[in-house]
């Protein structure tokens, strides 16, 4: 397959582009300087030069905190950059994957939201990237929407690497204990991307590693496998108040997952593993 990925230098992007190379597909990765897709000129160049059969959308506004002052420059990459890649893609005929979030939930209930639950995403960073949904939903008629939760990966930054830094300064932390989520490492979401993209199973999914926890737990777990002796202290959100609020709970439920017969991801412990075994070796 020919595949274009945005967002290649990110750090779901840069997992897809190496994975999917490894498996001998054509891959053209772009990152924000090779394209602007809130340029739907260039998108359509771009998309008509390659001819791919699969576009993987990693490319967002991911600044959670700072899109709160920045309502339209959100928008204009979650939103607008968003449907200018789907209407390309469409006149193409291509194959259209979009990577959302879990922020489009609010976060209020107390069971795993299935992909069909009502959204109501209460940052402006979640409203974005929902926007970015129904323009895909509305533009394309082969889409693959993916919603995932707490990514970590080689690239960039993240909570994983954060806590690894701040272990190495620190004897003593305080972390949320009152958000619980799915942390989902970069290679493993990369896997199920490719099986996916080579079906037309069309639809949304909701793609984690399984199991949940909370942000100190999580951190717990780091600490433990990392061999660091790092005290790690519960505390609340308002403890540490951020101008996006979070959704308390985003556990996904991968109904679509199960229900259109894929592999389920693997269990969020073992795949801190060997993140941290990968991280460490420098791989």
């Amino acid at each position: 397959m020919k595949i274009l990925v945005t967002g290649a230098k990110g750090q779901l992007g840069s997992e897809v582009c190496r994975l999917f190379e490894a498996e001998g597909h054509e891959v053209y990765g772009y990152g924000r300087e090779k394209l602007d897709f809130t340029d739907q000129t260039a998108c359509g160049r771009i998309i008509h030069e390659i001819r791919p059969d699969v576009l993987i959308h990693c490319g967002a506004y991911t600044a959670v905190d700072k899109a709160e002052s920045e309502p339209e420059a959100a928008y204009r990459v979650n939103a607008s950059g968003t449907r200018n890649l789907a209407v390309e893609a469409e006149k193409h005929n291509v194959k259209f994957c979009y990577v959302s979030t879990d922020y489009v939930f609010d976060g209020r209930g107390s069971t795993p939201y299935n992909e069909y639950d009502n959204t109501n995403p209460q940052s402006i960073y979640g409203k974005s990237k929902r926007a970015g949904e129904i323009l895909t939903q509305t533009l394309s008629s082969r889409y693959f929407i993916v919603r995932t939760s707490w990514v970590y990966g080689r690239i960039g930054q993240n909570f994983v690497k954060t806590m690894l830094k701040l272990g190495g300064e620190k004897t003593s932390l305080n972390v949320v204990h009152d958000q619980t989520g799915s942390p989902t490492y970069a290679a493993d979401l990369a896997s199920f991307l490719l099986e996916l993209v080579q079906t037309e199973k069309y639809g949304i999914y909701h793609a984690s590693n399984a199991g949940t926890c909370t942000w100190y737990e999580f951190a717990k777990a780091i600490f433990e496998e990392s061999g660091m002796k790092v005290a790690v202290n519960p505390c609340t959100t308002d403890e540490f108040p951020r101008p996006a609020e979070r959704p308390p709970f985003s556990v996904m439920d991968h109904m679509g997952i199960r229900s259109n017969g894929f592999r389920d991801l693997r269990g969020w412990e073992e795949g801190l593993r060997d993140f941290l075994k990968e991280y460490r070796n420098g791989e």
